[in-house]
C-alpha cells in the first residue's frame, strides 16, 4: 500500500524512544498547500453558486474583514475564483454568439429550440443542488424535464426530415411525388405508404438549408462545451493536481487578476492568520465551523490551609495549562514504527478577539506584533465583554478537512475563578468537491463518443446557463460601481468561505477522530486548571465537588447547556447526560456568559 501521500511525522527508532520525546509539533502542509484548499480551489470551476458567495465575500464586500482561515488560503481560492469566472465567462460569450449567428439564418428553429430547452433549464433551477432534499422540488423538476425532452424530441425528429430532404419546400417542383402541406409551406416528397404526409407536415419546422444550420449549431455549441470541460480537466491535471498545487509561486490563478486583485490577496493573507481577530458581533467564532456544547465552570478561590498561597493570575492558569496539552503531541512511548497521529500537529496559540464595528476601514486593523501584544497583555487579565482573550488548541485532521478547534478562556474576579470551553468542528470539505480530480480524470480519459454526449445533452441549456452566468457578472461589476463597497465602513466576516463548502455531515472515523482529539484535549484543560488550583495554595475540593464520578475514574462536569461532558483522569470515559446531539448545534448557541 502506498505511504507517500501521508503527512511526514517524526519517527520513532525501532525498540522504542532513546532519550525524552519531544513535544514540539510536527512539520504539516502550509494552508496554501492543503488538500483543503485544493479542493475549494476545484469547486470554483464546479459550483458557480459556491463561486459566487466567494467572490461576494471576498471581492465584492471590500470593507469586510476576512473570516479566520483554518487550514487554508482563503487568498488562493479568491484567486481561483476570479479566474474560474473570467473564463466562464469567456465560453459564455462564445456559447451566446453561435446560437445568435444561427438565428439570423433560422429563426424559426432555434426558437423551437429555445422552447425546448428551456423547460430542462427550469428543472435544474426548480430541483436545486444535489445537497437539498428533493420533496416537492423533485416532482415538478420530473414533470419539467419530461416536457422538455418530449418537446426537443420532437425538435428533433422535425429537424431531421429537414435533413434528409423528406420535407422540401412547395416552390419546388423538380422532385416528385410529393404530397402538398398548405398549413407548413413543405411538401412530404416521399411515396412510402408507412409515412403519413400530414404527420410528417406537422413535425416539419424548417427547410433543408435551416435545418443543417441547426445542426452546425448544435455541433459547434457542443464542442464548445466539451472545450470548455476539457479545460477544467487540464487545470485539474496541471496548477491543481497533487504534484503541482504546492507550487504556489508558478500557480496561473496567482499571476493573474491584476494589480488590484493581488492587493486584495494581500490584505487576506495578513488578515485571515491573524492572532488578533476582528469579528462580527453576530458571530463571533465565524470560521471555527459548527459549535458543540460550550460550558462554563466556575470555582470559588478558598486557600488550603496545609500549602503556602501564591497569587493566582488568569496568565499563571494558563501557563500550566499549556504545557499539558503541549504533551498531547508526544507519542505513545511503546511505540516502534513512525507515529501518525494528528495530535502530533496540535497547536496552540492566543488570540485576542476584537469587534470590526468602530473601524472606519479595515486596513487599520492593530494586526502589527507591538499592537497584538498590547492587546493580549491587557485581554488575559481582564473579563470584558467586547474585547475577549482566548488560548486556542486546534488539530487538523484528514489533510485539513478536518478541523477540531477548542476556544479556551480563564477569568478570575472576586475571588472566584470561571474557566469558558467553547470546542467548534469543522466538517470535511463538499463530497462534490473531493471529486473533482475523479471528474477530470473521467472526461479527459473517456472515448470521443462518450465526451460528444456528455456535451450534447447540455447543448438545450447552454444558452440559458450561458445568460445566467453573464448575467451574474453584470450584477457583479454594476454592485461594485454604484454600492460603495470601497468606501463603507469596517465589517466583520458574514461567512466564511471554508464553512461555505463543509459537508453536512462526518463519517463514523470522522466524528471518532473529532470526539477523540476533544475529549484529549479537554482531559488536559481539566487537569491542568485542577492543578493550577493546587500548585497556588487552593482548595480544589469545589472543583472535585463539581466533577461527578461516573465510573473508573470516568467524570461528568455539568456545562451551560444542561448536558455534555468531559473525561478527567487515566482511562477516563466521558458521558452526556441530557444536553442532546452535539452535531445539532448550531453557531447561535453560544453562551459567553
Amino acid at each position: 500500500m502506498r505511504t507517500d501521500h501521508l503527512p511526514q511525522q517524526a519517527s520513532v527508532p525501532p525498540g522504542g524512544h532513546k532519550g525524552a520525546p519531544s513535544a514540539d509539533p510536527a512539520p504539516r502542509t502550509p494552508p496554501s498547500a492543503s488538500e483543503a484548499t485544493r479542493f475549494l480551489c476545484a469547486g470554483n470551476y464546479l459550483d458557480t453558486s459556491f463561486r459566487d458567495r466567494v467572490l461576494d465575500e471576498l471581492d465584492l464586500n471590500a470593507q469586510r474583514v476576512v473570516a479566520p482561515s483554518l487550514g487554508i488560503d482563503a487568498a488562493r481560492v479568491h484567486a481561483h475564483a476570479l479566474r474560474a469566472r473570467r473564463a466562464e465567462t469567456s465560453w459564455s460569450r462564445r456559447i451566446l454568439g453561435l446560437w445568435f449567428l444561427a438565428s439570423l439564418f433560422a429563426s424559426p428553429g432555434t426558437t423551437v429550440l429555445l422552447f425546448a430547452g428551456f423547460p430542462l433549464w427550469l428543472a435544474k433551477l426548480v430541483r436545486g443542488s444535489a445537497r437539498d432534499p428533493a420533496g416537492w422540488r423533485g416532482a415538478v423538476s420530473a414533470v419539467l424535464r419530461w416536457s422538455g425532452r418530449l418537446l426537443l424530441g420532437l425538435t428533433m425528429v422535425g429537424i431531421a426530415l429537414g435533413v434528409t430532404g423528406v420535407l422540401r419546400p412547395e416552390s419546388d417542383s423538380s422532385s416528385a411525388p410529393a404530397s402538398p402541406s398548405p398549413s407548413t409551406g413543405f411538401r412530404v416528397e416521399s411515396d412510402s405508404p408507412a409515412l403519413d404526409p400530414d404527420l410528417l407536415s406537422d413535425l416539419a419546422l424548417v427547410g433543408e438549408l435551416q435545418s443543417w444550420v441547426l445542426l452546425a449549431l448544435f455541433a459547434g455549441v457542443a464542442a464548445l462545451l466539451a472545450w470548455q470541460r476539457s479545460q477544467f480537466a487540464r487545470v485539474m491535471a496541471a496548477e491543481l493536481s497533487p504534484d503541482h498545487f504546492a507550487q504556489l509561486q508558478t500557480d496561473p490563478a496567482e499571476l493573474s487578476g491584476g494589480k488590484k486583485a493581488g492587493e486584495r490577496r494581500t490584505l487576506i493573507r495578513a488578515e485571515q492568520h491573524s492572532p488578533l481577530i476582528m469579528y462580527n458581533e453576530s458571530n463571533p467564532f465565524c470560521g471555527a465551523g459548527r459549535a458543540l456544547d460550550t460550558w462554563v465552570l466556575a470555582v470559588e478561590l478558598r486557600p488550603d490551609p496545609s500549602k503556602p498561597r501564591q497569587p493566582i493570575s488568569n496568565r499563571a492558569v494558563l501557563e500550566r495549562v499549556r504545557p499539558m496539552l503541549e504533551a498531547l503531541r508526544l507519542p505513545a512511548e511503546a511505540a516502534s514504527h513512525p507515529v501518525r497521529d494528528r495530535l502530533r500537529t496540535l497547536e496552540i496559540d492566543e488570540c485576542v478577539f476584537l469587534p470590526a464595528e468602530g473601524l472606519e476601514d479595515r486596513r487599520d486593523a492593530p494586526y502589527g506584533p507591538e499592537d497584538f501584544e498590547e492587546h493580549r497583555a491587557q485581554a488575559v487579565e481582564e473579563g470584558a465583554e467586547r474585547r475577549r482573550h482566548f488560548l486556542r488548541v486546534r488539530v487538523g485532521g484528514w489533510e485539513e478537512e478536518l478541523v477540531v478547534t477548542v476556544f479556551v478562556r480563564i477569568h478570575t474576579q472576586g475571588r472566584m475563578l470561571m474557566l469558558e470551553i467553547a470546542p467548534h468542528v469543522l466538517a470535511p470539505v463538499r463530497a462534490d468537491f473531493r471529486e473533482a480530480d475523479r471528474l477530470a480524470h473521467r472526461f479527459r480519459n473517456n472515448g470521443r463518443v462518450g465526451r460528444a454526449a456528455w456535451a450534447l445533452g447540455r447543448v438545450p441549456c447552454s444558452p440559458f446557463d450561458s445568460v445566467a452566468v453573464l448575467w451574474r457578472a453584470f450584477l457583479d461589476i454594476w454592485r461594485k460601481w454604484t454600492g460603495g463597497y470601497e468606501v463603507a465602513l469596517a465589517e466583520g466576516p458574514a461567512v466564511s468561505v471554508r464553512e461555505l463548502a463543509g459537508a453536512d455531515t462526518l463519517s463514523l472515523f470522522q466524528d471518532m477522530d473529532s470526539s477523540r482529539y476533544l475529549k484529549g484535549v479537554q482531559d488536559r484543560i481539566a487537569n491542568g486548571v485542577r492543578l493550577a488550583l493546587s500548585d497556588a495554595g487552593y482548595q480544589t475540593g469545589e472543583f472535585v465537588q463539581k466533577i461527578v464520578n461516573i465510573s473508573q475514574g470516568a467524570v461528568h462536569i455539568g456545562n451551560v447547556d444542561g448536558g455534555s461532558s468531559v473525561a478527567v483522569g487515566g482511562g477516563a470515559s466521558a458521558s452526556t447526560i441530557g444536553g442532546g446531539d452535539r452535531q445539532q448545534k448550531g453557531t447561535d448557541t453560544h453562551d459567553h456568559t
